[in-house]
């Protein structure tokens, strides 16, 4: 499967309905982003039931923005519309098989408690 490009007008739709995202936050005059894209690629072959998606920081700046990318390439992971990874740095290919095989192994019931959890803390802190 081909990646998606991602933009401020499609990364809601994209998000909610997929399941698990991988997102690689990148530039045309990156170095080190144009030396992991095609290990993104291949990875986005080899796991044809992931969304590969790719989100062009300098094209997409309100998006890099709401992130808070400070470098790039930095690879995110949503699962269940919840980033569960984000790692800046250009990764070999067996470190991204590893993360995305992490990331098929991180029990998402375990993750929304924990959400749950903070966001009642929070809530209470506030009030």
């Amino acid at each position: 499967m081909a990646t998606v490009e991602l933009t401020k007008d499609n990364f809601n739709e994209i998000v909610e309905q997929n399941d698990f995202v991988l997102i690689d936050f990148w530039a045309s005059w990156c170095g080190p982003c144009r030396q992991f894209a095609p290990v993104y690629d291949k990875a986005a072959e080899e796991n044809p039931d992931v969304v590969f998606a790719k989100v062009d920081t300098e094209a997409q700046q309100e998006l890099a923005a709401a992130f808070d990318i400070r470098s790039i390439p930095t690879l995110m992971v949503i699962r269940d519309r919840t980033v569960i990874f984000a790692q800046p740095g250009a990764l070999p290919a067996p470190a991204l098989a590893e993360v995305i095989s992490q990331s098929r192994a991180v029990d998402m019931d375990e993750v929304r408690a924990k959400v749950a959890e903070q966001q009642a803390q929070q809530q209470a802190d506030e009030a």
